[in-house]
């Protein structure tokens, strides 16, 4: 399946070179009414035993809608022009992503091919014609919403595409000749699905070339600073080339010398693999590099997978946050990612399954700024209530105060009279705003079950790191006052002054937007950015082996 340029050609001329027996077929006059009558059969069986997913029930209706115009006439026999263009775009799947044998293309190949060799034994034709529909209905659905559900890997939303035509879609196609304008028609609309097609298809052929072995570094050698030398720096700087962080025609120092361009380019590397941009030659960096193709193939893959499973989201500002990359972005038009209007670093939930960042969709609808952090009862109960029984003093020096569970009543500020009633559930614990805030100058809201929303941190340091998973859950914002500008944009009157006065204010104020901006809270391991650039990320949540799983379960 992991096959680049040299392959696809190989595999499309051997399609070509099978069903080339096709152009033998002779067109029937007029269906018979035995091949009628077995079409029809064969879709209210439901299930083809010859095929990988034999139960074919779902696509029961689809079925009818197709062949029920024509009297329930097979429609592929009588044109091995359109059986042809059929098969060579499943055979094509794996340049979406997907695999031609959830498609049967090489039963479907021989089946066609013993019939345009004049076996036409019992129901062989009419079962293939249907076959062929069936696989072309099964690969478009696979590419318009994807193959599983979202929940089955960890996800926190449902598919809520609107169902394709199958019958329509494709008859559209074959009146027009053109089934590839049909299948591009089934796929997301979203930019990032293209570039990312165009990225599997450079490293699929990038896999199809051997790479010259990496030597570990000697166990007395923790790391190879810029100006050491390492036995690898030629190999290294060959796979680099490949990937495009080393010019084809800069130089390298003779005599494994690791220094100058080849620097620089293992910088360029590190910062499109999620680490720290430094230069250094560490294990982690070196493990990078050795990572097979096939590898980062797989991650391109499950990336296309996840983008089946978004909805198409309104024109309009959007904003995204991708969990493994640590990083959100704000769009001016989420329909067109091509200039993000802005980017900057965030902190996520930690990788214990108690405080993972949820994957979901929301609206942000409001802001507050100096606002209030209401602790959550898990954290108070866990973490906030035994801390002031071991040091009070964490009561006045954090700001904090407690205030009726059901609302009724004021806020107690002193802990005597706020322990008992924070120990039995009574009364819950919220921070007031100041310095010491944990959210920060500002909290950017997008109401959910969950409790997650945006927020700013007193705890710049950590963006510092490359690895910023440290949240309970909540995404902290490198830049809120930029974030604050951005969603407030189309509402002159707050101007970058009045943003920073009301973070400053020390009490709180709601700022509403003039309509929901769209959150899209998102979790894959592969990204190609606006220029090009391939982008991965360490599996932090262990959600694309979860969706491996999924794959191999349905």
């Amino acid at each position: 399946m992991r096959t680049g340029p040299r392959a696809r050609s190989t595999r499309l001329a051997a399609v070509g070179a099978v069903l080339a027996l096709l152009a033998g077929v002779v067109a029937a006059e007029v269906p018979d009414t035995q091949a009628r009558e077995a079409v029809q059969g064969l879709i209210a069986r439901g299930s083809l035993l010859q095929l990988k997913y034999p139960d074919f029930a779902a696509y029961r209706s689809d079925l009818n809608a197709f062949y029920w115009p024509s009297g329930y006439a097979p429609q592929w026999l009588a044109d091995d022009g359109a059986s042809r263009a059929a098969l060579a775009e499943l055979a094509d799947a794996p340049t979406h992503g997907l695999d031609p044998a959830d498609y049967d293309v090489e039963w479907l190949q021989g089946e066609f091919a013993a019939i345009a060799a004049g076996d036409r034994a019992s129901e062989r034709g009419p079962r293939a014609d249907v076959a062929l529909t069936l696989a072309f209905f099964r690969f478009t659905s696979d590419l318009h919403r994807g193959r599983v559900p979202p929940e089955s890997a960890g996800f926190r939303f449902k598919r809520t595409h609107t169902r394709l035509d199958l019958a329509a879609l494709l008859r559209s196609g074959l009146a027009a000749g053109n089934l590839h304008d049909t299948v591009l028609a089934a796929e997301p609309s979203f930019p990032l699905y293209r570039r990312l097609e165009q990225a599997l298809g450079r490293y699929r052929a990038l896999a199809e070339e051997p790479l010259p072995e990496l030597p570990p570094l000697p166990r007395s050698v923790r790391k190879i600073e810029p100006g050491g030398r390492y036995p690898g720096a030629a190999a290294i700087a060959e796979r680099l080339r490949r990937v495009g962080d080393l010019p084809e025609d800069a130089a390298i120092s003779p005599d494994n010398r690791y220094d100058g361009a080849l620097v620089d380019a293992v910088r360029a590397f590190q910062d499109r693999h999620g680490l720290k941009a430094d230069g250094v030659l560490g294990r982690e960096t070196l493990a990078a590099l050795a990572l097979p193709f096939a590898a980062r193939i797989r991650q391109l893959e499950l990336t296309l997978e996840r983008l089946r499973w978004l909805p198409e989201l309104p024109p309009g500002p959007m904003i995204a946050v991708n969990i493994p990359s640590f990083r959100l972005w704000a769009f001016a038009n989420g329909r067109e990612d091509s200039a993000a209007k802005l980017s900057m670093p965030v902190i996520v939930g930690g990788a214990v399954s108690a405080k993972k960042t949820p994957v979901f969709i929301g609206d942000m609808r409001y802001i507050e700024f100096s606002p209030y952090w209401n602790v959550p009862p898990k954290i108070q109960r866990a973490e906030i209530v035994p801390r002031l029984r071991r040091d009070p003093d964490y009561w006045e020096r954090e700001a904090f105060e407690a205030v009726p569970v059901r609302g009724k009543g004021g806020a107690v500020t002193t802990l005597d009279a706020a322990l008992g009633g924070l120990a039995s559930g009574e009364l819950r614990v919220r921070q007031r705003p100041g310095e010491k805030n944990a959210l920060g100058a500002v909290k950017f809201v997008l109401p959910n079950t969950m409790d997650i929303y945006l927020h700013d941190t007193p705890a710049q340091k950590l963006f510092d790191r490359s690895r910023r998973d440290f949240s309970h859950g909540c995404i902290r914002v490198a830049d809120p006052s930029a974030l604050a500008a951005f969603v407030l944009g189309d509402q002159p009157e707050w101007t970058d002054a009045r943003i920073a006065e009301a973070m400053d204010a020390g009490t709180m104020s709601i700022a509403r937007l003039t309509r929901p901006i769209p959150v899209v809270i998102f979790y894959t391991t592969a990204i190609v950015d606006a220029t090009g650039r391939v982008l991965f990320a360490a599996d932090i949540y262990g959600y694309d082996a979860k969706l491996e799983k999924a794959l191999k379960a349905r």
